[in-house]
């Protein structure tokens, strides 16, 4: 399953099959002046960012780095901060770990991406890289607020929907302090990913961030165990629960408990603590998501070594010894195979993750389920029978359907499930809605505790962007919550929108406020038939003009492919992040979707010169261009020629 190098050729068509001659527009133009409709400004949601769970203002973001919108000026008049801080900064409104996401994150923007209507998606999580990367090597802090409210928030859990809603409530003045029972804070950043995929130093650097905010961690606290819900609803204004899902599922066949079955997230534990550092000869991984990807690909550089003990591998999971032989032992490479229920091109996991483990000499066998252990003498596991099968979802629901007579056993030293992850509750079963999970409502406000609020794998085990994503939403509930109000009904699109009065402002312009109808008023100031569809449309490519954007590859990212040899003992970070110039050229690429971005198409095109652009004293990003609708006659053509679909025939409707 190689990866292809070159995007596909342009696949849109510009005339219709069976079109054999170019139309004359002005035949259109000369016939519309009948026409009552007449250009409106429309903003909507790019489907990148209405694709990501975090709701990071993707758009925007891209803007400041492919130079349309501009850093704020200061009363030197020059830029208050390079453009890399400034893009930085919009992105962080969201998402607070853009080095981290910028690795491992699956990337939903970019399947969303209009661009792919045209040749291959803009690369999103790239410039993302670039952008955390250029903050950890210049030091960035966010600014500390300038007052205090005086309330405090309990944070229960350091993963990232914790720490995202700590990041955000800190911001807005709040004591906020986390308890987790951990050594170290991150949760599944730093507990379920390998190093090699989310560096450390990287990690550490984004949360240090947050901690500067005045955020408190109290760490080796089990809340239930250390400490009390009771206490911390006597000392806290308001919950937060965080706490993840991080105990694995076991197999679901009968008699699946032996010493050398494990979960994945108990072996990805025991490898991030640094407790196992060999595995099996044999080692069968049963998932098809990135993160069984993540336990095979651990488990080929990790590697077997002959005189380990069967013991080893567990006690070392349970944390009991680590492996000191295997410091004097020569190790060698391990027999990876990774089983789905899913075929190869279905499952879950990340395209490239997929592609990488292959080149690895991982096997990966699609279409097949466990359905019972065989075991030696000692109990311990010798093999995972396994039997061909149909999968598919039905609504939210697997079925999986068994071919009979197709069983087979394929040998191994150990199993690994990582078909998903429980909660733990211990200590904490109040909030146990009976499934194993929480029950919260759209502010992430859990049921029948006005004070106490969820985000994360306890809602719904999915995406760590997903967990930021609800930790910034549940603060904003929060932050209601403390100061009396009545908690608002969440947007159809709940997204960072990208806000032309702020940026109005930032240029030192009036808003001038328009009370009534203007019925095509160009004479008002302000912004004049100006429309924020933001919260509740996402706009599709077939709103676009895909004629304006010309056939431009994509800048990829530098990935180190390893083979078998290679993998083994190799725990150096596999990605390298794109340089500046490759971090604009791909901003240029993005098609600013839902958004002006200055191409000057409308003023160009428009027959009766009734589309102007804004004087520069006047313009922000969002108002470039204006219709003077003394001479427009609704002719639709600066609709037409609108890359980005931000110029709609609305007025007069």
């Amino acid at each position: 399953m190689a990866a292809s190098t070159e995007p596909s050729k342009l696949n849109f068509r510009r005339y219709r099959p069976g079109d054999t001659q170019v139309k004359r527009w002005q035949d259109q133009i000369f016939k519309a002046g009948a026409s009552y409709k007449c250009p409106t400004y429309v903003q909507s949601t790019p489907p990148c960012q209405g694709s990501c769970p975090s709701g990071e203002d993707i758009r925007g973001y891209l803007a400041i780095a492919r130079g349309t919108e501009k850093v704020p000026l200061g009363a030197d008049g020059k830029p208050t901060m390079p453009w890399q801080e400034y893009a930085w900064r919009r992105l962080t409104e969201a998402n607070p770990f853009p080095a981290v996401m910028g690795r491992v994150c699956p990337a939903p923007c970019e399947s969303g991406c209009n661009r792919n209507a045209v040749e291959d998606h803009v690369g999103i999580n790239s410039v993302e890289h670039f952008l955390g990367q250029y903050a950890i090597a210049n030091k960035l802090a966010y600014g500390r607020p300038e007052k205090s409210s005086g309330k405090k928030v309990a944070v229960i859990g350091g993963g990232p929907a914790g720490l995202s809603c700590a990041y955000q409530l800190a911001k807005k003045g709040h004591a906020v302090t986390i308890f987790d029972e951990h050594e170290f804070l991150g949760g599944m950043m730093r507990y379920g990913i390998p190093g090699f995929r989310t560096p450390r130093d990287v990690l550490d650097a984004e949360i240090q961030r947050i901690l500067d905010l005045g955020v408190t961690a109290r760490l080796k606290t089990r809340v239930g165990k250390e400490v009390t819900m009771e206490a911390l609803r006597r000392d806290f204004d308001a919950v937060f629960l965080g706490l993840g899902a991080q105990s694995g599922r076991a197999l679901p066949i009968a008699d699946a408990a032996a010493p050398n079955v494990v979960t994945a997230t108990a072996f990805l534990r025991a490898f991030n603590d640094g407790r196992m550092q060999h595995v099996g000869r044999r080692v069968v991984v049963v998932g098809g998501g990135d993160t069984s990807i993540d336990v095979a690909t651990v488990a080929r550089r990790l590697g077997h070594i002959e005189n380990a003990k069967p013991t080893d591998i567990e006690n070392a999971i349970a944390g009991r010894m680590a492996h000191d032989v295997a410091a004097i032992s020569a190790k060698q490479g391990a027999e990876v195979v990774l089983t789905s229920v899913f075929a190869i091109d279905k499952m879950q996991a990340n395209r490239h993750e997929i592609e990488q483990a292959l080149a690895e000499g991982i096997v990966i066998r699609g279409g097949l389920a466990p359905v019972g252990l065989v075991k030696g003498a000692d109990g311990r596991a010798t093999a995972l029978r396994v039997a061909q099968c149909e999968a598919k979802f039905v609504g939210p629901k697997l079925e999986i359907k068994m071919v009979a007579g197709t069983e087979e056993d394929i040998p191994a030293d150990l199993i690994v499930s990582a078909i998903g992850q429980a909660v733990d509750f211990s200590g904490l079963e109040e909030f146990d809605n009976g499934k194993g999970a929480v029950a919260a409502d759209k502010n992430y406000q859990v049921a029948g505790r006005a004070d106490t609020f969820a985000g994360g794998d306890l809602i719904r085990p999915h995406l760590l962007t997903t967990a930021i994503g609800h930790g910034a939403i549940a603060a904003e509930g929060i932050e209601r919550f403390l100061a009396g109000e009545a908690l608002e009904k969440r947007p159809k699109i709940d997204v960072h929108a990208f806000d032309v009065a702020r940026k109005m402002v930032e240029r030192g312009l009036e808003i001038k406020p328009i009370a009534a109808p203007t019925r095509g008023s160009d004479k008002l100031g302000g912004m004049h038939n100006f429309e924020n569809r933001a919260e509740r449309y996402v706009i599709p490519q077939d709103k676009l003009f895909l004629g304006h954007f010309a056939y431009t590859p994509r800048n990829m990212r530098r990935f180190i492919t390893l083979d078998a040899k290679a993998a083994l003992g190799n725990f150096q970070e596999r990605i390298e992040p794109l340089t500046e110039a490759e971090a604009i050229a791909e901003a240029k690429r993005c098609m600013s979707c839902g958004m002006c971005f200055e191409c000057d198409n409308c003023v160009v095109y428009c027959p009766q010169l009734a589309v102007k652009r804004v004087p520069k004293k006047e313009a922000s990003t969002g108002r470039y261009v204006y219709t003077d609708y003394d001479r427009c006659v609704g002719c639709h053509v600066c609709a037409d020629v609108c890359p980005t679909g931000y110029i709609q025939m609305g007025l007069g409707e």
